[in-house]
């Protein structure tokens, strides 16, 4: 397809064009095939607004319009928004705001606003978000996409480039911002190379069935495509993120244990099999009973869904501190409850994509990931081949929120390209994302609180399973990590907490934004208000008077010297408040068939690993030029470790971060800054990223022969402290091209967990409180 050629003819971003396709093709189909790749895809259903477009300048879902009806239209895309190259008025205002997280949504939600702000170039807040409403963000929360919408006629300049030095907690626009809003962020659907193959999956439909495959070679071969199955993988046919618990299958054997699991993959060209029907290919299966949910997993002779783990039991995880039936004997009050959470999906706009290619001996997988350095570990076991014959370029990442954690499609791109040697592509359907994918564990929980008829808090019991599914994924974190945070960041004197993950046929649940502490959180909390009810004291009151604060022990025993926040998160939402509880009690006195409520809860969550090694690396160098390069292996899920990052390095380094070249992931060519996960990047790959600032600093004035409190400056390849010039050209240069250079580590310091789980599982935990009105 190219301008003028024979097809469907209409005018794309200004200029005509034609579609030599169906004319029942989607347009957002076509207008990706022409090159068009800022319009984003997630579901093909007209329910996310990811691919929303302007045709005559009506705001449409592409995905719903069929080709045909385009002819002789107008059609205007993100790409058209920008003037050579430079965002446009409304582009600027969301890179302002931050408007712009992991960016996948970001071209529907420009092109929606843009409809907007022609008929109303002043809509009020409401107008704003009604216009939005058919484009879906999984990241922001929307408010800071309304205000830079209503705030796009101002055309205020962008905040000034904090100096060097002052970078941290100034407000910088995102570094990796501008292809954000221009639509050139490349996802892993984006940018495939010419000719890439496209790979699918023989899914199981059954939740429990034993199969056998009939001649798929034959079929496959008939039909001009290449079959794959567990006989091709050259090395072991089992992935997982925790070592001790690896135990699924790339492609299943004989059996299937959820619905949704690959037996084989076919590979093809894009037009051929993406179109193909494939309900005859040749698989005969033999249904089975399932085990469906905790209470079918765990009943006298239930079958297991893994004969080598007893009972269905995952594994278990406790904390007992003090004697907790004892003090809850001595309870003025004492409340319990049963909770029960479902199972929840992460729902990121952009479904799970990416492609391979084989470059001699090694393999390249670009594709969506939270954790490249352990895609890279488990692809050269699955492969057999050495890690450093692995490459993982992490995509940009439309959202994750855990569940890209694990591997999804990487294997099979990964094995297609090594045996075809052609690049192979894959991209899930929504069908297939939320059949495959990993899910919040839905969990049933048991509390009982006590309190002194002062409020303070004595004891607590807490019973927690969790429904892991069929496979470990990371079932081991959430049994361990839950028991520790179900305290609540209160002090409470005498604990226990016992929880379990347990196996069933049903979907594999995973990480999701806390690894179990939401549920957790949901009955402890809940329970909380009951407890402060029933001793009538005010509910924020009695989370203010237990809340935990420097040097007192934790659920683990462990004590803090510093950094324990949420005394102040809870004391600083008391005019609110109060504020919120007068304003509910008088709307209700109306007795209307509205009503209004107001609640409050507390959180903690410790950041990174529990009791377990958690390091990052960063690198960083001064290229012979006076280009300052950082080589930060974080991957950006739209969080913003980019940007973080950078701005620690900057201000440790006392550069302006302006001048700070971005490396981003790539297992070639950064260091291992850990996975995107548990909170801890900001953290973690952030301390790194200090160290690395100042040992470059320190090198910098070694050279310079400057005292530590020198300003540094680069001008091109002049580095200068002060009035003292260093010619960078006269260096020699080390093998990665820099004549200065650092590369600096840093690991949280932890403990492990004893026997009753005590220890110091997290050097530091995140604090927090939340007010809502309903």
């Amino acid at each position: 397809m190219k301008d003028n050629a024979p097809g469907i003819g209409f005018a794309l971003d200004g200029r005509p064009v034609a579609a030599d396709l169906p004319p029942q093709t989607r347009l957002s189909e076509a207008l990706r095939a022409l090159g068009a790749e800022g319009v984003k895809v997630g579901c093909d259903a007209g329910d996310c607004g990811a691919c929303t477009v302007l045709v005559d300048g009506a705001p449409v879902c592409s995905c719903l319009v069929p080709l045909g009806r385009v002819g002789g239209a107008q059609v205007e895309t993100v790409a058209g928004l920008a003037v050579d190259g430079v965002p446009g008025a409304l582009q600027a205002s969301f890179l302002r705001h931050g408007a712009a997280q992991c960016g996948i949504c970001t071209p529907g939600m420009l092109m929606a606003a843009t409809a907007l702000l022609r008929a109303n170039p002043t809509p009020s807040e409401a107008e704003a978000e009604e216009a939005l409403s058919g484009v879906l963000c999984r990241c922001t929360g929307y408010a800071k996409i309304i205000r830079a919408v209503v705030d796009c006629a101002q055309g205020a300049a962008p905040a000034p480039a904090p100096a060097a030095g002052a970078a941290v907690g100034a407000r910088v626009e995102r570094l990796d911002g501008v292809p954000k809003v221009l639509g050139q962020d490349a996802f892993g659907a984006d940018g495939w190379p010419e000719g890439t193959l496209l790979v699918r999956l023989i899914r199981s439909p059954h939740p429990h069935a034993r199969f056998t495959l009939g001649d798929a070679q034959g079929w496959a071969l008939a039909r001009g495509l290449t079959v794959l199955t567990a006989a091709d993988i050259p090395g072991r046919n089992l992935f997982g993120t925790i070592p001790a618990f690896v135990d699924q299958p790339v492609f299943a054997v004989d059996l299937v244990r959820f619905r949704g699991e690959a037996v084989a993959a076919l590979v093809g060209p894009r037009d051929v099999l993406g179109a193909m029907d494939l309900a005859d290919f040749p698989v005969a299966w033999q249904v089975l009973a399932p085990v469906t949910g905790l209470d079918a997993a765990m009943c006298a002779g239930a079958p297991l869904v893994h004969a080598d783990r007893p009972g269905n039991v995952l594994v278990r995880g406790r904390v007992h501190k003090g004697d907790a039936v004892a003090a809850l004997a001595t309870a003025a009050a004492v409340v319990e409850g049963t909770f029960d959470t479902a199972i929840v999906e992460h729902a990121y706009i952009e479904p799970e994509a990416g492609y391979a290619l084989r470059v001699g001996d090694r393999l390249e997988v670009r594709a969506c990931t939270q954790a490249p350095q352990m895609d890279r570990e488990e692809l050269a076991r699955i492969m057999a081949l050495p890690e450093a014959a692995i490459r993982i370029l992490p995509c940009a990442t439309g959202g994750g929120f855990g569940a890209k954690l694990d591997l999804s499609l990487q294997p099979y791109i990964a094995l297609a390209a090594w045996v075809t040697g052609r690049p192979c592509g894959m991209v899930y359907s929504r069908a297939d994302s939320m059949a495959a994918t990993t899910k919040r564990h839905p969990g049933r929980m048991h509390a009982r609180i006590g309190a002194k008829a002062d409020g303070l808090l004595v004891g607590m019991e807490f019973d927690a399973l969790f429904d892991t599914g069929a496979y470990a994924s990371w079932g081991p974190t959430v049994a361990n990590r839950v028991p520790v945070h179900a305290s609540g960041p209160y002090h409470i004197p005498a604990y226990r907490a016992d929880a379990a993950a347990i196996h069933t046929h049903g979907p594999i649940a995973g990480a999701f934004r806390g690894f179990g502490v939401p549920q957790s959180s949901f009955a402890q909390e809940s329970l909380f208000d009951d407890l402060a009810d029933t001793l009538a004291i005010d509910r924020l009151e009695f989370r203010i008077l237990n809340a935990l604060t420097v040097g007192l022990p934790t659920s683990t025993g462990q004590t803090f010297s510093q950094g324990v926040g949420i005394r102040a998160c809870l004391e600083a939402l008391r005019p609110h408040w109060a504020r919120a509880r007068a304003e509910a009690a008088a709307w209700n006195a109306n007795a209307g068939p509205v009503r209004r409520g107001v609640g409050v809860a507390g959180l903690w969550y410790g950041c990174g690993n529990t009791s377990l090694a958690n390091p990052s690396t960063i690198r960083a160098g001064i290229t012979p030029e006076g280009r300052l390069v950082l080589h930060q292996g974080a991957v950006d899920i739209g969080q913003g470790s980019n940007t973080v990052i950078a701005q620690i390095f900057a201000d440790a380094l006392g550069m302006p971060v302006g001048q700070v070249t971005l490396v981003g992931a790539d297992t070639d060519r950064t260091p291992d800054a850990g996975k995107t996960s548990a909170s801890r990047q900001t953290f973690v790959t952030g301390a790194a990223a200090y160290r690395a600032g100042r040992a470059l600093r320190a090198a910098a004035l070694r050279r310079l022969n400057a005292g530590e409190d020198a300003v540094l400056a680069l001008d091109g390849p002049i580095l200068r402290a002060g009035d003292t010039m260093l010619d960078l050209r006269a260096l020699a240069a080390d093998a990665l091209g820099y004549v200065l250079a650092a590369e600096e580590s840093f690991d949280p310091p932890t403990t492990p967990l004893d026997a009753n789980g005590q220890g110091a599982p997290y050097a530091t935990y995140g604090w927090g409180a939340h007010l809502a009105e309903i």
